[in-house]
């Protein structure tokens, strides 16, 4: 484990880092996986030497966690966030040692009710957010929709309930961080919103109120339209659409969207790109130009409507997409020609509900049983073998610290990189 006042130089340095814009959030360093699927939402990572083939005796470390859970870590240097949950609904967000999996702290939420949740859902489903000065989480049940935030030492400096929350299969989305603000998706079966918070005082900002239909799973992603950040977000009910992280005025949608989202929104080849669908598999692709916002007749591009995923999210990396769908055959498409149309498809086996990750040029998913596969992300395909986890997993692993770390629903495997290198 780091000495104190090193964990705290560190701390200190990354601040300075993001306070003076020497990085900004699409380039944070190598060290930093600070939300669900890594910088803004991209699961993309250039980490080299990561073992394509491995046994459980290759990993650096291996620890239970207490309960279960389906979070996806977040981390900021040696700072490593996950969450969990028991059967009685008690809630806990777990700091460990990035470095070593020694734990540094935990704090639980035993004010909430075990509400309903989906068989594949759990109390410590979605993902916390980090900005290296503080951790936000969201926990839920029918009566309170909580945020909370903490230290980096895990004193929490405030909480909102935000109200009911009105769900078929529970809470699970993710928080994420925006500058100042905590953005807090709220899209249930119920009046919904868009929500941001200081981050410091936990005050509202902004609040965009929104269509509702089915409770929404999608973690929103910020894109450049033009100049302008906007916070892209998705929902049956308003499909995908853009909203001015300034104020939070909606500026455009795709419209209505048949079925529940879950995965998340991605953005790629000027595209963003998202899918909905019910019963396990993805039944409906919408590609939008973001940048044809206000000409609702042209901003929709593309649909698909075969080979989609349902949970997983899909990767972009220049011009292709792969998508891996949650029964175990991934495609690749060409995002220049038609999105209805394959590069490759392939079975690779097994059930998904994780989402891939980039890593230099490959991909790693986790399935339901717990066999980590791994393909090759190119228009010629490669399949590189599955290896063991020892644990079920419904995860999405995270890169940071020239390591991979894959979540099982009562573990945590850290796999380091045989050559680390940085972004």
């Amino acid at each position: 484990m780091l000495p104190v006042h090193m964990s705290r130089c560190w701390q200190a340095f990354a601040l300075l880092v993001v306070c003076f814009g020497i990085v900004d959030g699409a380039t944070l360093l190598a060290d930093e996986w600070p939300r669900f699927r890594g910088p803004n939402g991209d699961g993309k990572s250039d980490l080299k030497g990561v073992p394509t083939n491995w046994t459980q005796d290759d990993y650096e470390w291996v620890i239970k966690l207490p309960g279960k859970g389906h979070s996806s870590p977040s981390i900021w240097g040696d700072h490593l966030f996950v969450l969990t949950g028991t059967d009685a609904g008690v809630r806990t967000l777990i700091c460990l040692n990035a470095l070593t999996g020694e734990e540094f702290w935990k704090d639980s939420t035993e004010s909430l009710s075990a509400s309903h949740l989906h068989n594949k859902n759990s109390y410590g489903s979605g993902t916390p957010a980090t900005n290296g000065e503080h951790v936000y989480v969201a926990f839920a049940d029918e009566n309170h929709y909580l945020v909370n935030a903490y230290t980096m030492n895990g004193e929490k400096i405030w909480t909102r309930d935000l109200g009911t929350f009105t769900s078929q299969h529970g809470q699970g989305v993710s928080p994420l961080i925006y500058k100042d603000l905590v953005i807090v998706p709220f899209d249930q079966m119920g009046p919904s919103q868009m929500l941001a918070l200081n981050t410091k005082t936990g005050e509202t900002v902004w609040t965009t109120q929104r269509d509702f239909r089915k409770t929404s799973y999608a973690t929103p992603i910020v894109v450049d339209v033009n100049g302008q950040d906007q916070l892209i977000t998705l929902s049956g009910a308003i499909g995908l659409s853009g909203i001015d992280l300034k104020d939070g005025t909606a500026l455009w949608s795709s419209g209505q969207l048949p079925m529940r989202t879950v995965a998340s929104p991605v953005y790629g080849a000027g595209l963003v790109i998202a899918s909905c669908g019910s019963g396990g598999q993805g039944k409906f692709m919408v590609a939008v130009d973001p940048t044809q916002g206000d000409n609702p007749e042209k901003i929709v591009k593309a649909e698909r409507k075969k080979n989609l995923p349902y949970v997983p999210t899909p990767i972009i990396d220049g011009n292709y997409m792969y998508l891996w769908n949650d029964g175990g055959i991934v495609c690749c498409v060409d995002l220049t020609t038609d999105l209805s149309e394959n590069v490759w498809t392939q079975r690779i086996g097994g059930n998904f509900s994780g989402s891939p990750v980039l890593i230099d040029g490959k991909l790693y998913c986790i399935s339901e049983d717990g066999e980590v596969a791994v393909i090759a992300a190119s228009p010629e395909y490669k399949e590189y073998g599955k290896s063991p986890l020892g644990d079920q997993s419904y995860s999405t692993p995270a890169v940071a610290n020239g390591r991979v770390y894959f979540r099982g629903f009562h573990s945590l495997a850290c796999l380091k990189a045989k050559e680390a290198t940085a972004n």
